[in-house]
């Protein structure tokens, strides 16, 4: 009877190490589709991992920041039709150019990390939620401040604070910062900090050095920061809170 139960309790837990809750795929598509999908994907700049022919998180959460920044239903499920807008999508474009930096588009929520040549990795995240919440004792609004700001402090790990836990974080503006997360829904639910998916977290940090230069905007606050990289002595007089 111990055998069994021991049998039984492996058989679980190996199911539960393969399941991918959330993971979603038209079971017509073939391993090559997928591939295709993720490929593809990856050569317009969309952050897929590895690409294997595998529809995990990583390559979920690919999809989802594609179908954010076209304005497609996030379903997060790939699909012929998916597949096929995939095939025929242009790349992501940054609103700067010509220097490296990290844009924060709110309206899609998405990330897009830009070097020099203005090539472009994107990643979705999730920002201030709007709602009102309590910090210190004191009522405070979830919203993520829009404008030009450069990195100023950044951590290695995980931090804990009473709002929650952040990892690999690089601040901007207060406490505000762009940091990975275990949870990144498709909406915005934080408390103004700029949440990007875990598995992410540390390669993004490889790619923001402080002092590293972050626009972020909706659509009606967009501001350039190529003075800022054209003068370097103009960001170093940012003023950062």
């Amino acid at each position: 009877m111990k055998v069994l139960l021991t049998i039984c309790l492996f058989a679980f837990v190996a199911a539960q190490a393969t399941a991918q809750p959330g993971v979603k795929r038209d079971a017509s598509l073939s391993h090559m589709q997928i591939k295709e999908a993720e490929r593809r994907l990856s050569e317009i700049g969309y952050w897929t991992g590895p690409v294997d022919g595998t529809f995990d998180p990583a390559t979920r959460l690919a999809l989802i920041a594609f179908q954010k920044y076209s304005g497609r239903n996030i379903t997060g499920e790939l699909s012929l039709d998916e597949l096929e807008a995939i095939r025929n999508s242009d790349p992501p474009k940054a609103r700067d150019v010509g220097y490296e930096h990290l844009e924060v588009d709110v309206d899609r929520q998405v990330l897009l990390l830009i070097n020099g040549e203005g090539a472009v990795r994107v990643l979705p995240v999730s920002t201030g939620s709007g709602e009102t919440f309590i910090d210190e004792d004191q009522p405070s609004i979830a919203y993520t401040p829009r404008g030009r700001f450069i990195v100023y402090n950044k951590k290695v790990g995980w931090e804990y604070g009473p709002l929650g836990s952040l990892y690999y974080a690089h601040y901007i503006s207060g406490g505000v910062a762009i940091h990975g997360s275990r949870n990144v829904p498709n909406q915005p639910v934080s408390h103004g900090c700029i949440r990007i998916p875990l598995f992410a977290a540390r390669e993004v940090s490889k790619s923001m050095p402080l002092g590293t230069i972050v626009l972020v905007y909706d659509k009606v606050s967009f501001i350039s920061a190529t003075s800022w990289a054209e003068n370097p002595k103009l960001k170093q007089s940012a003023s950062i809170e």
